[in-house]
């Protein structure tokens, strides 16, 4: 194997590295499906495609459930959303742009309802606005994304972040997922008397955070074992465990932080699309909502979070997935940039708040998926979910969460790539991988990245080394980093 130097502080395997995009002879399809997606071309099969796609839609079904519950709060009149609507919303946003990024994009990244954009909507705008007018907001945000994919802007941004940058971010997601699912799981927890904690009381207690552990111990020997689809099958065991135990125990539904691994007395239930174009796009920025300061404050920090969130995903994922090539470039980016652009619009438009590339799509790359078939087999499940959505509730938090943190561990092997004694790379990298679990924020994690990468490269005297582009993210994270005393100085509260 040779290596070759690529940039200061950084080396790059050959082709010949296993996770690389090779440049062999050119792979038949087998039929018009392999043709399409390309398949063979790049090396899965047909059973990885629906395996990896199944797999990712359990490993975020959970979005079905929580989404409605984030969005359950009143807005500026006192008026909730209907629960059954915002179901049937999430569910029909996630199908459309998923099946979408997967037949038009051809990469293995599901799109949903964003927690972050989410959150940011019912906690910080809905309180000074009507719900369609919030979800306008969500209209006008993705737009934006989508008028920076067509400029081609975001896609420059994205291949103008170093190489080292690139694979730190990867890192950086794969701890992520990981505290992520630690914390869903039970096994990590917050308040007590440190930050974070073994359990509640540092100890493990109660049969969920159990039945975790074992379906993490079981992926991990199946996949020592080469056992194919191991993260599926790994989640499928935990959930009947989960479904005995708690039907033996008799345990109260609360031990599960959410809904509890039953059979639903009836897993059918009719879709109600009345949230479906429920929008006032402009109603925010006029005196009966936000205001125009506050307004654009609001759509600033959700094209922030959509844009970079999804970037780092995308990157990860993709590099997971070997569909980057030697400097991390992705082929045909600009297709998934675009409909993860238009989830913002799309999602808006359902009711359902903004959509993102979900980090759990790197549970099907995990489980061998490399197309866009995944992806709409996932989409196609979403679809499902508008008639079954009961069924989604009986895989418990707990046994989803185990992918995530088996992913996470996968997602690590990017460290080999980063050269560590080179400080002018390694602490821009440090930053990256642990800010974003620290901080709970992929956005906070790019941008401590760069800001440090750059201003490291001009406090060494190499101030034209990042490029232009970096050096104009740097001034947009340092807005981002000071956004507080900023909306002080404008007013805005």
């Amino acid at each position: 194997m040779t290596r070759t130097s690529t940039e200061p502080g950084t080396t790059e395997e050959s082709p010949t590295e296993p996770d690389a995009p090779t440049a062999g002879p050119a792979v038949q399809p087998k039929n018009a499906l392999d043709a399409y997606f390309k398949i063979s071309a790049r090396g899965s099969t047909l059973g990885n495609e629906l395996r990896g796609g199944l797999t990712t839609f359990m490993a975020m079904a959970y979005i079905v459930l929580l989404n409605p519950i984030i969005l359950s709060g009143a807005d500026v009149n006192g008026l909730k959303l209907d629960h059954a609507q915002l179901t049937t919303a999430t569910a029909l946003a996630a199908a459309v742009t998923t099946i979408l990024m997967g037949v038009i994009g051809n990469v293995p990244l599901a799109v949903a309802a964003g927690l972050s954009v989410s959150g940011a909507i019912s906690a910080l705008v809905v309180p000074h606005t009507t719900w369609p007018q919030a979800m306008g907001l969500c209209v006008i945000y993705g737009l934006l994304i989508v008028l920076l994919v067509v400029s081609g802007l975001r896609e420059k941004i994205m291949n103008g972040i170093p190489l080292p940058l690139k694979h730190a971010i990867t890192i950086g997601i794969g701890l992520f997922v990981a505290i992520i699912g630690f914390y869903k799981a039970g096994f990590v927890h917050t308040g007590g008397p440190t930050p974070l904690s073994l359990g509640p009381f540092g100890e493990l207690s109660g049969w969920p955070v159990l039945i975790f552990c074992l379906t993490v111990l079981t992926i991990f020997v199946l996949m020592a074992r080469n056992v194919r689809g191991a993260i599926l099958i790994g989640i499928a065991a935990g959930t009947v465990v989960a479904v005995v135990v708690n039907k033996v125990g008799h345990l109260d539904p609360k031990v599960w932080g959410g809904s509890a691994p039953v059979w639903p007395g009836s897993p059918v239930s009719a879709p109600d699309f009345g949230l479906f174009g429920h929008v006032d796009l402009f109603g925010a920025f006029g005196g009966k909502g936000l205001g125009a300061i506050s307004a654009s404050v609001a759509v600033f920090t959700l094209v922030l979070a959509g844009f970079f969130d999804a970037m780092a995903t995308i990157i990860g994922v993709g590099t997971e997935a070997g569909l980057a090539d030697k400097q991390g470039r992705m082929p045909g980016l600009s297709k998934a940039l675009f409909i993860d652009g238009a989830g913002g619009a799309i999602g808006g438009l359902a009711g359902a708040s903004g959509q993102t590339v979900f980090v759990e799509s790197a549970t099907g790359v995990g489980d061998g998926a490399r197309t866009g078939l995944a992806s709409t087999v996932t989409g196609g499940v979403f679809a499902l979910m508008l008639f079954f959505s009961p069924i989604a509730a009986i895989v418990p938090v707990q046994v989803a969460s185990a992918a995530l943190v088996v992913i996470g561990s996968m997602m690590m092997s990017q460290a080999r790539h980063i050269d560590w004694s080179d400080r002018e790379v390694a602490i821009p990298a440090f930053l990256t991988c642990v800010l974003m679990p620290f901080t709970y924020s992929i956005t906070a994690g790019v941008a401590a990245g760069v800001v440090s990468y750059t201003v490291i490269k001009a406090g060494t005297g190499k101030w034209r080394e990042p490029g232009p582009l970096m050096w104009i993210l740097t001034a947009v994270f340092v807005v981002y980093f000071a956004l507080t005393p900023i909306k002080s100085w404008l007013g805005v509260h």
